[in-house]
């Protein structure tokens, strides 16, 4: 069965800590979120929440909805899987997971950002979906989950902003039983040369700019997302340190 703090209490739809942390109103420069102090961090999606959809689309020059169909096909995801997504952030990628699921299958939507998680639930409501997706305020380095809870964790547009990558991929291996999968989607540096310098120009100088007019947020996150794509590491990279974790027949796929 699942976790014990997810079924104590089913009529919450969100699962918070008891003390909820409020934003700080003092800005936030670039150069601290890239530190990614988990405050930082938290602050800043929490100050775009609004726009946090439009924002991945941007990123993704629109192809983050075909991306996660993909994800959700690599998952392999069956009707009764118990499957976590990790920095759910509005839920999307929960959302697409439930998709397949029937009623013995769920997905928990785990998030440390609360606005991220208020937001998606309506969302989530809108497609009936209570039954099958479960929001729960949690941190990716410590999530409150016995081991091998789940047969798939899966994350999306999220790992590069967890603060020690190689124990958020720990963690996500944790909580995964024996021949489960953890499946993550991430932004990742092109390889063709030309391609690579438009894309640099686009991410440091376009996208910067479309972020400030679509949003007023006192957190320097239009510089920052695109800049903590530019230092993730890339998909060979990625790959190995995967398989440092302890996971095996790592594979990467690119779209």
């Amino acid at each position: 069965g699942l976790p014990y703090a997810i079924i104590k209490i089913p009529s919450l739809p969100i699962i918070t800590p008891l003390k909820l942390l409020m934003n700080s109103d003092k800005e936030i420069q670039q150069e601290e979120l890239l530190k990614k102090r988990a405050e930082n961090i938290k602050s800043m999606f929490g100050s775009i929440v609004g726009v946090y959809d439009l924002l991945n689309a941007l990123l993704s020059l629109n192809f983050d909805k075909s991306w996660r169909k993909f994800a959700v096909k690599v998952s392999d995801i069956k009707p009764d899987t118990k499957v976590l997504d990790v920095c759910t952030g509005t839920a999307d990628l929960a959302i697409s997971h439930s998709k397949l699921l029937n009623g013995n299958g769920l997905v928990v939507g785990s998030d440390y950002c609360h606005e991220m998680l208020k937001y998606g639930l309506p969302k989530i409501k809108k497609r009936h979906l209570e039954n099958k997706i479960k929001l729960v305020e949690a941190d990716t380095l410590q999530l409150p989950f016995r081991d091998n809870a789940f047969e798939v964790s899966t994350v999306a547009f999220g790992i590069r902003n967890v603060s020690n990558l190689d124990e958020g991929i720990k963690e996500m291996k944790r909580v995964v039983g024996p021949n489960g999968k953890v499946v993550i989607l991430e932004f990742s540096q092109p390889t063709n040369f030309l391609f690579k310098k438009i894309y640099f120009f686009y991410f440091t100088k376009i996208l910067p700019m479309i972020g400030r007019l679509i949003a007023k947020s006192k957190v320097d996150a239009y510089s920052y997302l695109p800049q903590s794509v530019l230092a993730f590491p890339d998909r060979l990279s990625l790959k190995k340190k995967m398989e440092f974790c302890g996971l095996e027949d790592v594979k990467f796929f690119a779209r």
